[in-house]
């Protein structure tokens, strides 16, 4: 102890004194104070020094109560949890306090009672002092306990132990702590007589004639005279006779008061055997007639002196004069510590074991191997070196000679004669020794042997191997066979480390080549969590799984259920290079898959060798996840499907919504559900008054019928399955379930679901792609007029297309068909506007031989923040999807014959005749699709798509607008107006860069253009200068992209100005009030336009894409167009003399006759555009004949 130490600790219990005198005043508080002194006296100073005084003063008086009064031989025991109103003080563990007359093995003992207990000691006091007391036991002096004159050494001890609540547990620590005391005395009170027993023995087999050879009676007596001399702590002793009747059955008879110490009690059974009827145990027997006069052993109970372990048991035999067995005189007790640290060759009866062992294994002398084997023997555990007989030890000395050779596991084992235990040596490399390996070989010994109570010491040097001595308590007769070549097998598998056997794993999967190839790369990467958490067989999995995720650039995923998960719980891994996955990215997919995240559990694999510009490391997340609504599922049967679809979803391929939730709940793969999703979306577009989410939820409620759906839709469509009758009983089952269904709405769904798949023709869906994959989006081909609840007019035939990144419908009026291609904006009624559209064109069509039809498709997914060029790149793709799409299912000819497209089943005629044309936002797009045409083998070759590069351009030609102009001049001559030569006013709908709009504002050069809007601006010239604006707009309309904003601000007359719909507010001039009749001049955007479209102009020329104008009666729903709700005005109101539609559906029906009716002048669309219809009628046909001749 330093001296700041002895200093702190002298302070701490002075303070404690003082404590003392202040609280205890008079002659006791000086006893006190010197029982106070000395009670800590020997404590550790970091003990004293972390507890207060108070609390010091506390315990040392409770001590002090307990000590104060007690009779000489009588023990003082408590054990209490102490509290301030009882005792004065508090603590946070159990107390156990004992005061009790000095003598040895005290403090060893009762620690090692508690310990048996399972209790921690966290503190210890134990002084000894002399105490004086008087005759009725009470204290009145302590001093020295060497002091004479009365003075009796006394052995106070405090525990502080793990806190036990209960009174029962508390009473019977007690009578435990009674028990230890008493065998303590008792085996200390007969030390000395038992002392004499040893003695007693060594001169009996001195002097008596012995039916042994003489060099092991002078052996025994050498080995008894050994143990007398302090190697041995004698504990109990017992004289038996031995009874043997004619039929070998042994009997042992206690001699009646010849015990002494622990066995003092006869009750007491050291050896644990029980007699039964023919007497002891066949062992006892056998032990009985061996000639041997010594038997060392171990006894069954556990010590509860000194050292809690089972003690060792010394018999001599007592013989008569014909040799027969009469008796035994037996120790028990504890080796001391010096028998274990010296050499066997200097101990009695074991040097002559070990040398006997030496000379019989027939190693030479000077040997290596004859060296080694004498080291092993001299380290051999101690007491079984005591109990083992020669041939056994050789054998086993042989044994762990060749172990440590090679350097592998060994196990070797002896049983007690009795079956009492089974003692059992594993030998392991040093460097895979562990508490783990300690712990499990010790439950394997436990199993294997069917035992109890283990016990190990471990020896851990600088030998190649560890040692780990087991004792296993069994029950006699009842020890289960066993295979040690076994045993020492899975002892290899428990000490193999984590890496080793990842190592073995990997290349029993890969081959040794490609297996150890992994290794190196993962071996030393998994973290130490991962290596806690899976077995080195899923870690191979798991490295598979890694491998794609680095292969792909994107995720690998696995779903599998646990040993350990519960109902309805499943764990599922994503594997990504680089970085983890966010979990909010996760948790969306996962959601929509009818899965709740639980937990997550990421870890980072360190990727060695990683090649420049790889990721160094990949990321395994484990995910609890929990199926919703109480689902239960087979893994096995749905994790493919599953993770096909998570990862058709993560890459966009599919989309993420509800109807994913199919693949667990009903059994579907992720094609299957793209079905189901694409049915949901045309009925979204035919109108259904559902939303998706509440289709998606009938699904899922509905789930064995979604099923059915699904089914049925491959019944009909598979080619080979070429026939009808599946369809018809998968229908049939169909209708039963509908039946079943409580829900009207849901019954409505359903059969609408079921309708679609029975009016749909053709489909793509087993069509591959030219790669062999399945194409990434669907069509199908449908009979309209069988479609249920479909708005009207309804065409012949209909396709629609789905992708995750475009939907798209082409409608045809007959057989013999044309129409253009429209990039709609109208993302939630495309079809409406469609219909709208081919509805005109039918009337447009009047004047050629095809009848109307009408496309068009909306972009799901244009770039973010992309520019103009991104987005016109995703248009394009999304239309050649729409072009594919509808190709797929087209006949083509060969000659006079038709040709069905491959992989479609046909529920129609043959149909070969598919023309398409450009419209709005497709003006460019001919040529793309005829390229596909051409790519497909389409018959019509470029006739398939008029205009392109091989056939008339419409904005070149200027033939919509030239069209449309010409009903616009009529109009104006109807009103006396030449507007060839008269200037006239005009507000547009449209911009510069679009065909219909450009080339009208150029019709005319004496057009004063007040005021025009598109999507994005909104253009203002009060009093343009007819030739001067004409011009700007000529140039506009020749770069290759422009928009209002590109206009020459210098072009403008006083006043003018162009906006930004997205702006706020818009406050015109004064210039452009007056010029437009405007009482104000703020406005909102859409404020500013619909008084745009009510200004008194002479002309309202519509170029662009929109539904502007309703009838007065009508409501903003019955125009179907939702994204220019708020700019729509009543046909009432137009002040416009003229209007031009050069654009299509630019007003409703109604409106069209009610603006009539109030004077104005106009046309129907379909007559005012027809000129590009009629253009391109004679571009096809042409192609056709031509091609024909050619």
């Amino acid at each position: 102890m330093s001296s700041r130490h002895k200093e702190l600790k002298a302070e701490q219990i002075a303070r404690v004194a003082a404590l003392v005198r202040q609280r205890c005043p008079g002659e006791e508080g000086v006893l006190i104070e010197s029982f106070v002194r000395r009670y800590f006296a020997g404590a550790l100073a970091l003990d004293l020094a972390e507890r207060s005084e108070d609390e010091l003063y506390g315990a040392v008086m409770a001590h002090w109560r307990l000590t104060r009064k007690r009779m000489p031989g009588q023990p003082a025991i408590r054990v209490y949890n102490p509290t301030l109103e009882a005792d004065g003080w508090v603590s946070d563990h159990t107390v156990v306090a004992m005061v009790n007359d000095d003598m040895p093995f005290l403090v060893d003992s009762t620690t090692a009672f508690l310990v048996s207990e399972g209790l921690h000691v966290h503190q210890v006091v134990h002084p000894v002092m002399g105490v004086l007391r008087d005759e009725t036991g009470v204290i009145s002096a302590v001093g020295d306990p060497s002091a004479s004159g009365g003075v009796r050494p006394e052995s106070l001890i405090q525990y502080q132990v793990d806190l036990k609540s209960s009174p029962e547990t508390l009473e019977g620590l007690a009578r435990g702590i009674e028990r230890v005391l008493a065998d303590v005395r008792g085996a200390v009170r007969d030390w000395r007589p038992m002392l004499g027993k040893a003695a007693e023995v060594i001169a009996m087999v001195e002097r008596s004639t012995l039916p042994v050879l003489e060099d092991e009676r002078q052996e025994t007596m050498a080995f008894l005279r050994w143990i007398a001399d302090n190697h041995f702590t004698f504990l109990g002793y017992r004289d038996y006779t031995v009874k043997t009747d004619d039929a070998g059955a042994v009997q042992y008879e206690v001699v009646p008061d010849s015990g002494l110490g622990l066995l003092r009690d006869p009750s007491v059974r050291p050896m644990g055997l029980d007699a039964g009827p023919q007497g002891l145990p066949p062992e006892i027997a056998e032990f009985v007639h061996a000639p041997s006069l010594l038997l060392v052993t171990k006894t069954a109970m556990r010590s509860t002196v000194h050292r809690g372990v089972p003690m060792d048991v010394i018999g001599l035999k007592l013989f008569e004069p014909s040799g027969r067995v009469i008796g035994e005189r037996r120790f028990v007790g504890l080796f001391t510590s010096t028998a274990y640290n010296r050499s066997p060759l200097e101990i009695p009866l074991l040097r002559r074991k070990v040398k006997r062992v030496l000379e019989r294994s027939g190693l030479a002398p000077n040997g290596h191997d004859h060296k080694a084997l004498q080291h092993i023997l001299e380290t051999y555990p101690r007491d079984e070196l005591f109990q083992i007989d020669p041939d056994a030890l050789l054998e086993i000395g042989l044994g762990i000679l060749g172990v440590e050779e090679r350097r592998r596991v060994g196990v070797f084992m002896r049983h007690d004669p009795f079956e009492r235990f089974v003692s059992v040596l594993v030998y392991v490399p040093r460097e895979r020794y562990n508490t783990e390996v300690r712990s499990r070989v010790e439950q394997l010994m436990l199993a294997t042997f069917a035992g109890r109570n283990p016990s190990y010491a471990a020896q851990v040097s600088d030998h190649p191997l560890a040692r780990i001595h087991y004792l296993i308590d069994t029950t006699p007769g009842r020890t289960p066979p066993y295979d040690v070549a076994e045993l020492e097998a899975r002892i290899g598998e428990i000490i193999r480390s984590w890496s080793d056997q990842l190592s073995a794993a990997l290349i029993a999967r890969h081959g040794e080549e490609a297996g150890t190839a992994l290794y190196r790369r993962y071996g030393s990467g998994f973290p130490a969590g991962y290596v806690e958490d899976f077995s080195p067989q899923l870690a191979v999995a798991d490295i598979e799984r890694i491998e794609a995720a680095r292969a792909n650039g994107q995720l690998s995923i696995s779903l599998s259920r646990r040993t350990d998960d519960a109902a309805g719980r499943l764990s599922f891994k994503i594997f990504r290079a680089g970085q983890p996955v966010a979990l909010s990215e996760l948790l969306p997919p996962l959601e929509n898959m009818g899965l709740r995240v639980l937990t997550e559990r990421p870890y980072q694999v360190k990727i060695a060798g990683a090649a420049a510009g790889e990721a160094a490391s990949v990321w395994i997340q484990d995910l609890s996840i929990l199926l919703a609504g109480g689902l239960e599922v087979d893994v096995a049967q749905v994790r493919e499907a599953f993770q096909q679809a998570f990862e058709k979803v993560w890459t966009a391929e599919a989309e993420d919504d509800g109807f994913n939730k199919l693949v667990l709940c009903a059994g579907l793969n992720w094609r299957e559900v793209v079905v189901l999703r694409a049915v949901a979306k045309y009925l979204r577009q035919a109108r259904i008054p559902f939303s998706q989410a509440y289709m998606e939820e009938t699904l899922v409620r509905n789930a064995r019928l979604a099923g059915l759906l699904a089914k049925f839709f491959i019944a009909r469509f598979d080619p080979a399955q070429a026939g009808a009758q599946g369809a018809a009983a998968v229908r049939a089952e169909i209708i039963g379930a509908l039946d079943k269904v409580a829900s009207v709405d849901e019954d409505r769904i359903l059969r609408r679901f079921l309708n679609v798949i029975e009016s749909t023709l053709r489909t793509n869906y087993f069509q591959p792609a030219a790669d062999g994959a399945f194409k990434p989006y669907l069509s199908f081909k449908l009979e309209s007029g069988a479609l249920e609840e479909l708005p009207l007019p309804r065409p012949l035939y209909e396709i629609f297309v789905y992708s995750p990144r475009m939907e798209g419908i082409h409608l045809r009026g007959g057989k013999v068909a044309r129409g253009g291609i429209r990039w709609s904006d109208r993302r939630e009624d495309f079809r409406t506007e469609v219909l709208s559209l081919m509805k005109a064109q039918m009337v447009k069509n009047s004047v050629i031989v095809p009848v109307g039809a009408k496309g068009g498709f909306i972009v799901k997914r244009p770039p973010v923040d992309g520019n103009r060029d991104a987005v016109q790149e995703e248009g394009i793709a999304c239309y050649r999807t729409l072009i594919r799409g509808m190709l797929d299912l087209t006949d083509n000819r060969a000659r006079d014959a038709i040709v069905p497209p491959k992989s479609v089943m046909r529920h129609d005629g043959d149909d070969p005749y598919l023309v398409v044309a450009a419209d709005k936002g497709t003006a460019t797009f001919s040529d793309i699709a005829n390229a596909l045409s051409a790519e497909y083998g389409f018959w019509l070759g470029d006739a398939f798509a008029s205009g392109g590069g091989a056939g008339y351009d419409h904005k070149k030609m200027a033939i919509t607008a030239r069209g449309a102009w010409e009903s616009v001049k009529r109009h104006f001559r109807e009103l006396g107006r030449d507007i060839a030569l008269d200037s006239f006013t005009c507000v547009g709908v449209g911009d510069m860069s679009g065909d219909v709009f450009g080339n009208g504002a150029l019709q005319s050069r004496t057009m004063r253009l007040l005021a025009a809007f598109n999507h994005r601006h909104i253009f203002i010239d009060p009093n343009p200068d007819p030739e001067r604006s004409y011009a700007e707009r000529e140039r506009l309309f020749k770069l290759p992209r422009s928009n209002w904003s590109d206009y020459d601000r210098s072009a403008l007359s006083a006043g003018g100005d162009i906006f930004e719909r997205s702006a706020k507010s818009i406050k015109l001039s004064p210039e452009a009030s007056a010029a437009l009749g405007l009482s104000r001049d703020t406005f909102t955007p859409n404020e500013l336009i619909k008084t745009l479209l009510r200004a008194e102009v002479d002309l309202l020329f519509f170029g662009g894409i929109g539904c502007f104008v309703k009838a007065s009666t009508e409501t903003d729903a019955d125009a179907n167009d939702r994204s220019n709700d708020a700019t729509r005005v009543d046909a009432k109101a137009l002040r416009a003399k003229i209007i031009g539609e050069g654009a299509n559906l630019g007003m409703t029906q109604r409106a069209r006759i009610e603006y009539a009716l109030n004077g104005g002048a106009l046309n129907t669309d379909a007559i005012d555009n027809s000129g590009g219809v009629d253009c391109s009628d004679h571009e096809v046909n042409i192609k056709i004949l031509l091609d024909a001749v050619v």
